[in-house]
């Protein structure tokens, strides 16, 4: 016999993931394992996001940043 004061299990609320030292992916706004990056002389820079596989140009570099933690 079911409990009437129970309320019906329900989906927990999406979470988005902790924010991570990397910034999204601007395609498909996921967090990326990893970001590589490559520009030739008088080309844009060449951003290629894992493992989602997009690729975004940047006219300038990234900006490299060091954290303590």
């Amino acid at each position: 016999m079911s409990d009437p004061h129970s309320a019906p299990l329900a989906a927990a609320p999406e979470r988005r993931p902790e924010p991570g030292p990397l910034p999204c992916c601007p395609v498909c706004d996921e967090a990326p394992d990893r970001i590589s990056w490559r520009q030739r002389p008088g080309q844009p820079v060449v951003l290629l996001f894992d493992p989602c596989g997009h690729r975004w140009s940047s006219p300038a570099p990234p900006v490299l940043a060091v954290s303590p933690f």
